[in-house]
């Protein structure tokens, strides 16, 4: 029987009605760019997270290059963030011309380890940008304290944690400018690519809304050059139907996470981890062991698909070599990226399909 690490066919299914009633409803429209379906989901998504303004977006990617320019990070600046994640998190600071400087990570939860955080600033430094990893909040109580000891800006990048709470706090609203994507995985995920920026800050809103039409709040006149960052109808129209299922399909992640748990947690396997004070999503549910790859390898064989975030720390990309890290400079991220894997986890996903997950990593530790 082979197990996929997602079948979003099978999330469709459920929803199927809905979906084709909100995506023709648009069709019907005619109304694809920005618009009332837009706006819509923007209240919707605002509510959900418990913040002020949520500004839908083209991708996460374009959420993160515009967090940086509306926060006016640019060429020479630095931004302290993580070397272990999706590459789009220091590509962004990277386009505006500005440095990304890496901090390792806590080896327990694979987010950011804040107490290196400080060493690393310096009068360059402009901004924090801290990702919520694998469904995680970061310990962003010490990295607001920080920030506001040196004024500088707070950039989460809460791509994977939509609806993560720290301290009865929603990821997004920690900091000036939340990040997120609604590519297909996630947790939220949309027909295509899709992100959002949430903010509190009604000056900094107003300020993305017009960086998002290429500057421009007045069309064919621009203040500002920005991008076309713009979330499409269609998109919003999709995820405003998904939005109403997204607590009970991150309970059940929960769920299928707990029971993982249960079953792997007498094995020589590393676990995730989840913080004090923090509600964990379970984007992905990331197992750790220095066999990796062989028992990725023996999971293949047996049908069980798998995955890798991420097998190349960022500082160790060849296109960051001008930066000038080398390997053994941040230990902890180049071992999560030679022994992390993530397992099969979404809401639709049976027990009998977990069983078999976990009966043959079972097999496979025997036989070591």
């Amino acid at each position: 029987m082979k197990i996929s690490s997602l079948d979003l066919k099978r999330q469709y299914e459920t929803i199927r009605e809905e979906i084709n009633e909100a995506v023709l409803e648009v069709i019907g429209s005619q109304s694809f760019v920005l618009g009332p379906y837009v706006e819509s989901f923007e209240a919707k998504i605002a509510q959900f997270c418990c913040i002020k303004h949520a500004i839908g977006m083209s991708s996460g990617s374009d959420a993160l290059l515009l967090a940086l320019m509306a926060c006016d990070i640019k060429n020479g600046d630095e931004v302290i963030t993580t070397p272990f994640t999706f590459f789009a998190t220091a590509s962004s600071i990277a386009r505006v011309g500005a440095i990304p400087v890496f901090v390792d990570i806590d080896p327990a939860t694979y987010n950011i380890d804040v107490t290196k955080i400080s060493a690393a600033i310096n009068k360059k430094t402009k901004a924090i940008l801290p990702v919520h990893l694998y469904g995680q909040c970061a310990s962003m109580d010490t990295i607001l304290e920080i920030a506001r000891v040196h004024g500088l800006f707070v950039i989460e990048d809460a791509a994977q944690a939509i609806g993560a709470v720290h301290k009865g706090n929603k990821a997004g609203s920690f900091g000036n400018i939340g990040c997120f994507s609604f590519y297909p995985t996630k947790n939220l995920g949309g027909y295509g690519d899709g992100g959002l920026i949430t903010t509190n800050d009604d000056e900094l809103a107003e300020f993305i809304k017009i960086l998002r039409v290429h500057g421009s709040k007045s069309k064919y006149y621009h203040s500002h050059i920005g991008i076309n960052g713009r979330l499409d109808a269609i998109q919003a129209a999709v995820l405003s139907v998904k939005l109403q299922y997204l607590e009970s399909w991150s309970e059940k992640r929960r769920k299928i996470a707990s029971y993982y748990h249960e079953h792997l947690k007498d094995l020589p396997i590393r676990l995730p981890q989840i913080s004090l004070h923090n509600t964990h999503i379970f984007h992905q549910y990331v197992i750790a062991t220095p066999e990796r790859d062989v028992l990725a390898k023996y999971l293949d064989n047996q049908g069980v698909e798998t995955a890798i975030y991420y097998p190349v720390p960022l500082h160790l990309q060849k296109c960051f070599e001008y930066l000038g890290y080398k390997r053994g400079d941040f230990p902890e991220a180049e071992r999560a990226s030679n022994e992390t894997l993530a397992l099969p986890i979404f809401p639709e996903i049976t027990a009998k399909e977990q069983e078999q997950v976990i009966s043959h990593i079972k097999k496979f530790i025997s036989q070591r």
